[in-house]
């Protein structure tokens, strides 16, 4: 607007003074002068963000490497299958009857959460307790009433302030018997949630009712499906973080900053179906659900309707989140008045990157048989390669080419991916795990254009 203005203001004057220069030196000067605008303008719109932090989902720009080394550094447990000496000896001098399942340290190596169960607990369903460092009990987590499920999921916040865990109404309550001597106010007092949420996926198996609970009223809410429970450090301000009866809250996790939980949650008819259908094929049964973010005030935000079973990964800046689904990989916002989200389908990129995979494997293999065919464990008919550029191999020929099964966000920029074929049995001789593949996103931000 200002250089249409101005050129405007330059015509009138040359028609008024100079009404002998031609019409074709004014035109001219107009186009230049007007020129020189829209390149200034022009140059103005574009500016590079600093970090990708300040660059939202949807503004990412990608570039997909096929085929690299495993990334070295990788989501490490907090727990290990060592229990902690100082624990188990504190147990075997005071808690003989209780039996010990894991210790998991915090990140600063000063509690310890202890995860146990008494003998006439149900075995899917245990206990927790903070102790220090030096062994010391400093309190219980979980009251009576209170089950700590998956305990393979229960995880410290990296600051070590929090834990978090799953946990539902304890099926089994022990009989209190009566003290002869005075005892302190008990501690573990919670109450019963009769929550009645609806059940997400209506058409799934409706004649499967939720499990009746047997359990006492007590002062912490809990429910008959398993929420997100959390705590401080010493095992106090238990709270649901999650509070739908009816939905199964499972694999989760912490944000590098420790401000938010990344989760998968599934309805319960849902979960008892796919449990049903994989104990029918004689597999271990490995949940599916729908990414969710949980703030720790216990707001939470839906992220896609999709459903995976693959553990989500955090970027180290812990602006953002991402979730696979099959041969795609989702990249959700998680700071911001506005989130944004953006969906990165490797199905080409995959296919490509397998069929010359599966060339090269097959041609080592036949260099290492001097021409044997019978060493050739790819063989040649299930390979195939594009005769042009636009042509993408046939999928079904391909065995190398399989969904993601593992991320790892090991640098702002750089995202790692594992594909795999995987079909855990039963019968753990059986299980298969074939074609463990590598590949990583370099991601870089779009130049943000300024009106």
């Amino acid at each position: 607007m200002f250089c249409k203005t101005n050129y405007l203001y330059f015509l009138n004057r040359f028609r008024l003074r100079n009404s002998h220069v031609s019409i074709s030196i004014v035109v001219l000067f107009v186009l230049v002068f007007s020129g020189a605008c829209e390149r200034k303008i022009f140059e103005r719109q574009t500016i590079a963000p600093k970090t990708l932090r300040d660059v939202s989902s949807s503004r990412l720009n990608f570039s997909y490497e096929a085929d690299v080394p495993a990334p070295s550094v990788v989501t490490v447990a907090q727990d290990s299958d060592e229990l902690a000496p100082n624990i188990v000896a504190h147990f075997s001098e005071f808690r003989k009857d209780d039996v010990i399942e894991k210790t998991i340290v915090s990140p600063d190596k000063q509690r310890i959460v202890v995860v146990y169960h008494k003998p006439e607990d149900s075995p899917s369903e245990f206990r927790l307790d903070i102790y220090s460092a030096e062994g010391q009990l400093i309190n219980k987590i979980t009251p009576d009433s209170l089950a700590a499920n998956f305990p393979d999921t229960i995880m410290w916040s990296p600051d070590s302030n929090y834990v978090a865990f799953v946990g539902t109404t304890r099926t089994i309550i022990p009989e209190v018997k009566p003290v002869t001597a005075p005892s302190p106010p008990d501690i573990e007092a919670n109450v019963n949630s009769t929550s009645t949420s609806p059940v997400e996926d209506a058409n799934a198996n409706s004649n499967i009712a939720l499990p009746t609970p047997t359990a006492t009223p007590t002062m912490v809410l809990t429910f008959r499906t398993e929420q997100i429970y959390l705590c401080d450090r010493e095992g106090l301000e238990i709270k649901p973080l999650t509070q739908e009866e009816g939905k199964i809250y499972f694999y989760f996790t912490w944000s590098p900053d420790s401000s938010v939980i990344a989760a998968l949650a599934t309805s319960w008819r849902e979960w008892r179906v796919a449990q049903s259908e994989a104990d029918r094929r004689g597999e271990i049964f490995v949940p599916e659900g729908r990414p969710r973010l949980i703030e720790k005030n216990g707001r939470i935000r839906r992220l896609d309707d999709g459903v995976t079973s693959v553990q989500p990964a955090w970027s180290p800046d812990s602006s953002k989140v991402a979730f696979s689904f099959g041969k795609e990989i989702r990249i959700f916002d998680a700071i911001g008045d506005s989130p944004s989200q953006a969906g990165i389908p490797l199905r080409n990129q995959l296919l490509i990157s397998s069929s010359a995979y599966e060339e090269q494997k097959r041609k080592e293999l036949s260099n290492i048989s001097n021409g044997d065919a019978n060493a050739n464990t790819i063989a040649e008919s299930n390979t195939q390669t594009a005769s042009t550029a636009s042509a993408l191999p046939d999928e079904n020929s391909l065995v190398s080419f399989n969904p993601v099964v593992r991320i790892e966000w090991t640098a702002p920029e750089m995202l790692y991916f594992e594909t795999a074929y995987v079909r855990l049995l039963k019968d753990e001789s059986k299980t298969v795990k074939s074609f463990p593949r590598w590949h990583r996103l370099i991601l870089s931000a779009q130049p943000i254009q300024i009106n």
